[in-house]
């Protein structure tokens, strides 16, 4: 039988297509594991918008919604935007069943979250 590869998670910073934005594009699955990669590669944003893409992530736990939610909490102390991108329909139950997808603008695309996080 063949062995299952599981890619570690990892995250690609790149700037976005309009002045002051900053995507990090999340690959692999967000878990309490993973998280602490993900928080350091906010430490590194202090642009205007941050889109987070979650094309890429299959799943998502519980535990790792903390770290969403600190990159929420950081945005809206400095003023700054944030968007989701891409949320497959598991991703999106774990963010409603913990009550905290209110708190997250949502698109499906990024160049929707640049165009909508430009105004």
């Amino acid at each position: 039988m063949r062995a299952m590869t599981h890619e570690p998670f990892r995250v690609v910073p790149s700037d976005g297509t309009r002045p002051g934005q900053k995507i990090l594009s999340l690959k692999g699955a967000l878990t309490s594991t993973s998280s602490p990669v993900f928080i350091e590669a906010l430490h590194g944003v202090e642009s205007p918008s941050l889109i987070i893409d979650m094309t890429d992530v299959p799943s998502m736990d519980s535990l790792a919604i903390g770290a969403l939610v600190r990159a929420f909490v950081s945005c809206h102390k400095s003023g700054r935007k944030l968007g989701l991108v891409g949320l497959n329909h598991r991703v999106h139950n774990v963010l409603q069943l913990t009550g905290v997808a209110p708190l997250f603008e949502t698109f499906t695309t990024v160049a929707e979250a640049e165009a909508a996080l430009a105004q």
